[in-house]
Formats: C-alpha cells, sequence, structure tokens
C-alpha cells in the first residue's frame, strides 16, 4: 500500500469523472487503483487514465489507502463485508458515495470504528462543475479530512455538514437537484415550442438563460431573492409569470419534493441495512 494512494471501488460515471479530475489536477495515476468487474470499463479506463484496474474488490483495496467505495447501494454491504478483513489490517480511510447508507452501517459492515466520510456529488461532477457534501465520523482526522477534499473537489466545490442527518437534505437539494432544473428546462422549452418557437430556437434560449441564470447566482454574491426583484419590473411579463407560478403554489411544492426526495434517501438506509 503506497502512501496516498486511492482505490475506487467500482468504476462506473461517477468514478470516471473522480478520476480524470484527479488527473488533471496532477495526481500520477500510478497512485489510482480501480475495482471493476466489467471487463470493457477496466480496459477503458486503463487505455484513457493509464491507472491500474483490477477484477476483484479485495486486489484492488489491498493497494490503496483511501477506498472511495463507488458501487451502488443494494451491493454495498455484500462489497463492505467482502473487504471486511484487510480494513482491519489496513484501517484506510473509507469514503462512500452511495446515497442513505450511514457510517454506522459502513463502520458496522467493515467489522469497525473506521476513518468514514459520506460524500454525495452530483452529476454535473462529469464535467468538473459539482458540488459534494460530506459529512465526517470523529474517527477522520485534519489530514484525510484535507484528502477527502483533494479527491471530491476534482469534480466541483465541497460543502461539509457537521450531523449526518442533514446528508438526507443534501441530497435532496443538491444530490437530485440537477434533475429538477432538467424538469423546468423540458418544461420551458415545450412552453415556447407551444406559444410557435422553432424547437432549436427553444432549446438555446432556454439553455442559455439557466446557464446565465447560474452563473448571476456564483458571481454576483446576492441572495437569489434579490436577483429575482432586480429583474422583476411592477407590472411588467416577469411580474406576470412570477404570480403564475406562486397562484399554482410553487414555493410549497419545492418544499413537498424535497421532503419527499430526504425521506426516499432515509428509506434506502433501512432497505439496505
Amino acid at each position: 500500500m503506497a502512501p496516498d494512494s486511492i482505490t475506487f471501488i467500482g468504476g462506473g460515471n461517477m468514478a470516471r469523472s473522480l478520476i480524470a479530475g484527479l488527473v488533471r489536477q496532477g495526481v500520477a495515476p500510478t497512485r489510482i487503483h480501480v475495482a471493476e468487474p466489467v471487463d470493457a470499463l477496466r480496459t477503458q479506463l486503463a487505455a484513457d487514465f493509464g491507472v491500474s484496474v483490477h477484477a476483484r474488490a479485495e486486489e484492488a483495496a489491498a493497494q490503496g489507502e483511501t477506498w472511495l467505495l463507488a458501487v451502488k447501494p443494494q451491493v454495498l454491504r455484500d462489497v463492505c463485508q467482502t473487504l471486511q478483513p484487510l480494513a482491519h489490517a489496513q484501517s484506510p480511510l473509507v469514503v462512500s458515495i452511495a446515497a442513505g447508507i450511514t457510517s454506522t452501517q459502513l463502520q458496522r459492515w467493515l467489522g469497525g470504528a473506521l476513518p468514514v466520510v459520506r460524500a454525495m456529488p452530483n452529476t454535473p461532477a462529469l464535467l468538473g462543475a459539482g458540488v459534494t457534501g460530506l459529512y465526517a465520523t470523529a474517527e477522520v482526522d485534519a489530514g484525510q479530512r484535507a484528502r477527502t477534499d483533494q479527491v471530491l473537489g476534482s469534480a466541483g466545490r465541497t460543502v461539509w455538514v457537521d450531523e449526518e442527518a442533514l446528508m438526507d437534505s443534501v441530497t435532496a437539494v443538491s444530490g437530485s437537484g440537477p434533475a429538477y432544473v432538467f424538469l423546468l428546462a423540458e418544461a420551458m422549452e415545450a412552453a415556447g415550442i407551444g406559444q410557435g418557437l422553432p424547437a432549436e430556437a427553444a432549446r438555446t434560449l432556454v439553455v442559455q438563460t439557466l446557464l446565465g441564470a447560474a452563473r448571476m447566482l456564483d458571481e454576483a454574491d446576492e441572495a437569489p431573492a434579490a436577483l429575482r426583484r432586480r429583474v422583476t419590473s411592477p407590472n411588467g411579463t416577469t411580474q406576470a409569470a412570477i404570480e403564475a407560478f406562486q397562484a399554482g403554489g410553487f414555493e410549497r411544492l419545492v418544499e413537498t419534493a424535497l421532503r419527499a426526495a430526504q425521506q426516499r434517501g432515509k428509506a434506502l438506509s433501512a432497505t439496505n441495512d
């Protein structure tokens, strides 16, 4: 096991995006090991990034000081129990991106009070533009937090929370959040086409509007409410649209939707225990 070596258990899209980000940051591919049972994915990862690939999780984990668990929640228990002897021998930093799986479950399945970080990235990480919510157990030291920031920060920004229960809220807001924006874009595009815009024009107008609005939120250093008020002229077209949204219970619907996502996250933990 080399110092600062990183093992990915699972080589799917999210793992691939993190590996790409690490390599872009200058992390040597020789420090990165990936366990992936699908032959084609292993071959592609090795060809694209020069990382070491393994068919079995135990082979890859034996090389890693940090383990990043990037498999589906439904199989994570079995994977952890397979790795239990190595976890006892190596005491790695364990970072999990599995939605709804608690640190207590991970420690129990791995057989001890290991340093565990729960992470919830989102799909813009595939472009290096994501955000990841993070929670660390008491066993995680400052150096391991910094190492986690390096790995997950390769795909965008990171936000730490102090209470693990808040990870379900992180999932509801940002983990699932891109789909909410896509749903809004889908509805806006359809409405524009319904009003007579050509499909290509409607798509460009919607995409660039959302992109520009997101940049304003990021760069203007103002609250969303302040930005909204600034572009809402009294008795103008924007006010008419905002009033229609609010008459339909827009804010209440958003709260209900995020609460449903939060509750589903809690249910995942119980289902996979």
